[in-house]
């Protein structure tokens, strides 16, 4: 690494022509500072983005040393990089360019100190340690954060900051990925980014880069050629003021006004006596074709064959490489590697300089020469050097991250230590976050091609590199692993089980269980069938063309019985049984001791082999048996996990979703929309019509309702095209159900009917009876009260009864309320809503607590009962305030006026700390008193310990069996 150096002879010159461009560096700067620049004293730091575009030798770079001159003098911290053409492919080439010279000082506990818990994830792709072992690695979007994280408390510690990318276009696709994003936060964070490209090299999957040149519509400045009066002033400073006019003027035609050309024609003519006259426009002509293209290698070729093999090692090594490496590629010694460079700098072709590691490296005067050096070098030779160059690096000890580009220029000859130094480099790659460059390396490992022996191993790193980006990609290539003839057996079941996941991913889960069905059979180890069963059961899972989803649950539960979870495998199937009860609606105490079991022993997030997804359902087993609180201490363990691996992308989009529909359960709703807007921005990021993105937006306009924001969750079913079609994989909460629940909510209620009775069909083939888990029925009766009384009861009725089979308090008390809503007779209405709020009493599932006591008074108001009914609504419209369900609270008031009573000041609490009168009937609780027995020892009424344990509950995140867990035994 180092700081590129201006050439020779430019610095001096002035910057013609560009008092614009200069005036708006001089303001950027004066903002960064937070001064005025007129001697008007401070004012606020602010920063902003400034971009420069032009053609090679415009005058980019010398703007940008300007700058970096001006903010160095104001004691401002910059942080340089640039972009290198035999770079592109080196990923995090341009980071590490603006992030090791902070680092490059200090120890390995310094830095680690520096970069506290995102260490493990940045450092690697900064190249500030060794790429970790293991199989687990961060995902892009996780270094990204990270590197936010790295620059951000850069900018703060150490401000004002200003940073610099020249030569964008030529930037590596992971640098520019995290520059094109993070330039949103410079004003921000009060930080002055600038950016120099050719806007006609930026490549065509740099969409980013070409949006950042013209920010929020402004263009970027263009530079302009100079004018004939500049290219005078320049001709004349270099070659003596008697420059006649007509000499100048050809000056100008014949390098078009360009700066770089401009400056080095006035040079080479001042090193040849070139005397500036008319006459001399001939000599002025064959000067200027030794400046640039065919010309520039005539006069390299001039300087002998060992400075030219310096000049093509040069060129092929790229930037910022150590002499002695440069003349080792060269095939020059030491004496010989030193008179070769005096020849180029003169010639002013190439510049030493020293890099943060203080070793003396070389580069290029310009890269106008370097491109033009290594295109004159004869295929054949420039192949060899790049050979040359990888070995050379990695004896050197650089590594085979930093050999692989060299090694893609290579012919495939099927030498071992090409594939072996290019997996290494891929395993280098996957531990730094860049799994593209991974997939090239293993690309052109497999073209080398590897011995039989090795082949299936590649593939099945090939395969498994593509698997997020190009799942497609990765069926065919793992199925090619599967049929070599040659694969130890552990191999293939790894292969195995990552051609499942990524046939699940693409939607053939049919296929993915057929496979697994088939290798089972093969399997000559029980503990491998084993293990191929309980993927199978997880893939079938979630098949919405299951073909038999009873008969399949039948083989769960008696596999089940027969395991004691000593083992992972067996953990996990024990795991998807305790699922599989909750989706069936078995008793709630039979999903509840599968799921125990699961846990015992424990479950990782974080096991690439077995996935995220059984230790992700188990948590929402306890959820849909009232007992969230232990499904968050689940979702947290999950997050923890997931964030130390820098895992940030659809992995943690799933847990802050289902964490938010945790919360939508417990009743907490601004929280629940926070968490799910946070897992559908994640979602977002990674992709398009990706199960994250199922879930958030499901569980986002669940939670818009229960708030009474109808039109902001129409807005997102139209946002994402929820009417258009929905997921062929089961997505919980259902998205046709809750979009037929929106079509109500909006008053379309035979569009809504129609969802609603479709999804209820496909779940009840499924054996997806639990009203918990998907409530379409109770929705349904809610439609049909109006227009179809008698079909309402009699749905109405078969939730309840699907409830009561389930048997958890939450789910019997929201069929009863809506059983209630069905009933003519107003008297029966409040019998069963009064039943409604004793069980909701008993579960956390504040919010439906609050429409039960909403809808009991109402009740209560109607037959007459006007003091209770008071109570009720008080009570259910605190509770509703304290949910945050702005619409219940507005029907609350609405009773209350129409009763003729006074809506009272609103008393709601947010801490979860219980008072000490919860406290106290909730240990009684948790010992096995009843509310009798509570209120006997308590010295008050039944009612009262009702509401106070209620409360205790909706804090707890539990039910009355979960409380002797949730008080810490």
């Amino acid at each position: 690494m180092s700081h590129v150096t201006e050439p020779r002879g430019g610095a001096a010159q002035p910057l013609l022509e560009r008092e614009s461009e200069v005036l708006a560096i001089h303001r950027a700067v004066d903002d960064l500072c937070g001064t005025t620049g007129h001697g008007q004293g401070p004012a606020a730091r602010r920063g902003g983005v400034l971009t420069f575009a032009g053609s090679a030798g415009i005058g980019k770079t010398t703007l940008l040393a300007e700058a970096r001159r001006l903010a160095s003098e104001r004691a401002c911290t910059v942080l340089f990089a640039r972009g290198g053409e035999q770079e592109r492919q080196v990923p995090f080439h341009v980071m590490r360019q603006l992030i090791q010279p902070t680092f490059a000082a200090m120890s390995e506990d310094e830095r680690r100190e520096a970069l506290g818990s995102w260490y493990s994830i940045v450092a690697p792709a900064l190249g500030l340690t060794a790429s970790p072992k293991g199989p687990t690695a961060p995902d892009p979007q996780g270094v990204r954060d990270g590197l936010d994280w790295v620059v951000t408390h850069l900018a703060v510690r150490s401000a004002p900051v200003l940073l610099v990318v020249d030569d964008a276009h030529w930037a590596d696709a992971e640098s520019l990925a995290w520059l094109t994003a993070f330039t949103a936060r410079a004003e921000e964070l009060a930080m002055l980014i600038m950016v120099a490209c050719r806007p006609d090299e930026i490549p065509a999957d740099a969409a980013a880069l070409r949006a950042l040149m013209g920010r929020q519509g402004s263009r970027p400045h263009e530079l302009a050629p100079l004018t004939t009066t500049a290219v005078a002033s320049i001709v004349r400073d270099a070659l003596g003021e008697d420059a006649d006019d007509v000499f100048c003027r050809e000056c100008w035609a014949i390098t078009g006004g360009n700066p770089f050309e401009v400056v080095e024609l006035a040079m080479k003519g001042r090193d040849r006596g070139l005397k500036p006259h008319q006459d001399s426009i001939p000599q002025l002509r064959d000067l200027a074709s030794a400046v640039k293209g065919s010309g520039l290698i005539d006069r390299l070729e001039q300087l002998g064959p060992s400075t030219v093999r310096l000049a093509w090692a040069a060129a092929v090594l790229g930037t910022a490489v150590p002499i002695d490496i440069v003349g080792g590629v060269a095939a020059l010694g030491e004496a010989q590697t030193a008179e070769a460079i005096d020849q180029l700098r003169d010639a002013r072709i190439l510049t030493v300089m020293t890099s943060v590691r203080r070793k003396q490296v070389v580069e290029f005067f310009h890269p106008l020469i370097a491109t033009a050096v290594y295109r004159s070098i004869p295929p054949g030779v420039r192949v060899a050097m790049h050979g040359m160059a990888a070995t050379a690096l990695v004896d050197d000890g650089h590594g085979a991250a930093a050999a692989a580009r060299h090694l893609l220029e290579m012919h495939p000859e099927g030498d071992p230590w090409v594939v072996q130094q290019l997996r290494q480099a891929a395993r280098d790659s996957f531990s730094a976050g860049a799994p593209d460059a991974a997939r090239r390396y293993l690309a052109r490992a497999l073209r080398e091609p590897p011995e039989v022996e090795d082949r299936a191993e590649v593939l099945f790193e090939l395969g498994s590199a593509n698997l997020l980006h190009d799942p497609a990609t990765t069926i065919n290539q793992l199925r090619a692993a599967l049929e070599e003839p040659r694969t130890e057996q552990n191999l293939r079941e790894a292969i195995t089980y990552r051609l499942a996941q990524a046939l699940g991913h693409t939607g053939q889960l049919a296929q993915a269980a057929a496979l697994l069905a088939d290798e089972a059979r093969r399997a000559t180890s029980s503990r491998t069938r084993l293990r191929m069963q309980a993927e199978q059961f997880k893939w079938n899972s979630v098949r919405v063309d299951e073909e038999n989803s009873p008969a399949r649950s039948r083989l769960l539960a008696q596999f089940a019985k027969r395991l004691t979870g000593r083992g992972l495998p067996e953990r996990h199937i024990l795991g998807l049984r305790a699922w599989d009860a909750v989706l069936r609606g078995e008793p709630a105490t039979t999903a509840l001791d599968y799921a125990e079991q699961a846990l015992d022993g424990g479950l990782s997030w974080t096991d690439q082999d077995f996935g995220f997804e059984v230790p992700a359902v188990v948590a929402l087993t306890l959820m849909y048996c009232d007992q969230p609180g232990r499904a968050e201490d689940l979702f947290n363990t999950g997050i923890v996990e997931f964030e130390a691996k820098g895992w940030r992308g659809a992995h943690l989009s799933f847990v802050y979703t289902l964490l938010g529909y945790v919360r939508y359960r417990r009743g907490r709703l601004a929280e629940a929309e926070d968490f799910v807007r946070n897992g559908l921005q994640i979602a977002d990021r990674v992709g398009q019509g990706i199960p994250a993105q199922w879930y958030a937006i499901g569980t986002l306009i669940e939670t818009l309702l229960a708030r009474g924001n109808t039109a902001e969750a129409q807005r997102v079913a139209d946002a994402y095209k929820l009417a258009d079609g929905f997921p062929q994989a089961v997505v919980y909460p259902d998205p046709q159900a809750v979009f037929g629940k929106l079509l109500l909510a909006r008053g379309r209620v035979e569009e809504g009917e129609h969802h609603l009775v479709s999804a209820g069909k496909r779940l009840d083939l499924r054996g997806a009876r639990n009203p918990s888990w998907s409530p379409w029925q109770l929705d349904l009766a809610l439609g049909q009260v109006a227009r179809k009384p008698e079909e309402a009861r009699a749905t109405a009725a078969e939730a309840v009864s699907r409830a009561r089979a389930f048997g958890t308090s939450s789910v019997i008390g929201h069929a009863l309320r809506v059983a209630a809503a069905t009933t003519v007779d107003p008297a029966r209405a409040a019998a069963l809503l009064q039943e409604a709020v004793d069980h909701l009493e008993q579960s956390p599932a504040a919010c439906e607590l609050a429409n039960a006591l909403v809808d009991h008074g109402t009740a209560l108001h109607t037959i007459g009962s006007r003091h209770h009914a008071a109570q009720q609504l008080y009570r259910g419209m605190e509770t509703a305030a304290a949910c945050g369900a702005d619409g219940l609270v507005s029907r609350a008031r609405a009773q209350l006026a129409s009763a003729g009573l006074r809506p009272r000041r609103l008393h709601t609490s947010e801490q979860d700390n219980l008072t000490v009168a919860e406290s106290a009937a909730a240990r009684h609780a948790a010992l096995g008193l009843d509310n009798a027995a509570i209120a006997a020892e308590l010295k008050t009424d039944a009612q009262s310990v009702s509401e106070l344990l209620s409360a205790a509950f909706t804090k707890l995140g539990t039910d009355r069996h979960g409380l002797r867990r949730a008080l810490g035994g």
